[in-house]
């Protein structure tokens, strides 16, 4: 079956050039020979029909071309791999692995020149001979750093007020590692905590990555929350509006507490409850707790209640 530099890659024909480019840098990573010590010869087949495909669809110009033809062995056969390869960076694109691919100058790993055919040069030309075949270039390692890992993590409101220590369950290349977390408490949803060296291992001794935590909180059947406040809803009676009452009210703590509802108490009236709310993340003053007043009209009325009202509004009320 004939190549397809797309399939190669992973990516569909109509995707980006950032996503074909972290297609490539995922798989480059991947297929270094230096990463499979033990199958150094496909990793290294691996690793340069890979290249081969992104040094085409990463420029424009010749991923158009590419897609006139539609396979790799029949753009092989207009372009030579000068042809392919020509202003391609590969020192800037090993750099974000740990590499350092340089001359004896220090000069950077690049290919240009005058357009050629194939023919006797396409034999001898080959754009990888200084990375896996010596040729007088240098090719030093240099330790770099892992990649940061991200992980969405949901935790309940009272979780979010109280604080919580999480059990995580990360896979790995070959393993599954359970790391704990602490929450602190009065964390907010879309916060993101940062666990230093928890991220992706290092290559060539360099030092893990770092791992994300982006906080969701799960809606709550009775409270919501708004910044360090909270806030809850009570339905009391006409009568209960206008005379006055008290009511017992749920806290986010757990604990109900008694709240006077004073007469004349309005529709959507918010009653605070001081402290009641939501610690500070880094200290400060905590939030409070607010009592949205739902005051309930009949829908229906007996007789006797028709005609106690009905006197009421007789005399203004």
């Amino acid at each position: 079956m004939a190549e397809d530099y797309y399939q190669l890659l992973g990516v569909d024909k109509k995707a980006t050039a950032e996503e074909i480019k972290k297609a490539y840098r995922k798989l480059a990573f991947k297929w270094h020979p230096d990463k499979n010590p033990n199958n150094k010869a496909q990793a290294e087949e691996k690793f340069k029909k890979i290249s081969e495909a992104y040094a085409v669809l990463s420029d424009p110009g010749k991923r158009k071309e590419y897609d006139m033809y539609g396979s790799a062995d029949q753009f092989r056969q207009k372009f030579s791999q000068e042809d392919i390869f020509r202003n391609f960076d590969l020192n800037d694109l090993l750099r974000g692995f740990g590499f350092d691919f340089t001359g004896g100058g220090g000069r950077a790993k690049s290919f240009s020149g005058s357009s050629r055919r194939r023919g006797s040069f396409q034999q001898s030309f080959d754009p990888f001979a200084d990375l896996f075949g010596g040729g007088g270039q240098s090719y030093a390692h240099m330790p770099q750093q892992g990649q940061d890992l991200q992980y969405n993590l949901s935790i309940t409101l009272e979780e979010s007020v109280r604080g919580v220590e999480k059990k995580l369950a990360l896979q790995r290349e070959d393993r599954v590692d359970e790391i704990n977390v602490k929450i602190p408490p009065g964390i907010g949803a879309g916060k993101k905590l940062r666990l230093s060296g928890k991220g992706g291992p290092g290559f060539d001794g360099g030092p893990a990555g770092d791992l994300y935590l982006h906080i969701d909180i799960l809606p709550h059947p009775l409270f919501a929350r708004d910044g360090n406040d909270i806030y809850v809803e009570k339905s009391i009676t006409f009568t209960q509006a206008v005379l006055g009452t008290i009511i017992e009210v749920p806290t986010i703590e757990g604990v109900t507490k008694r709240v006077k509802i004073p007469p004349g108490t309005q529709n959507n009236t918010k009653i605070r409850m001081k402290g009641y709310g939501i610690p500070a993340l880094k200290g400060g003053v905590k939030g409070d707790q607010y009592v949205k007043i739902n005051v309930l009209v009949p829908r229906t009325l007996t007789d006797r209640q028709h005609k106690l009202v009905k006197q009421l509004a007789e005399e203004g009320l």
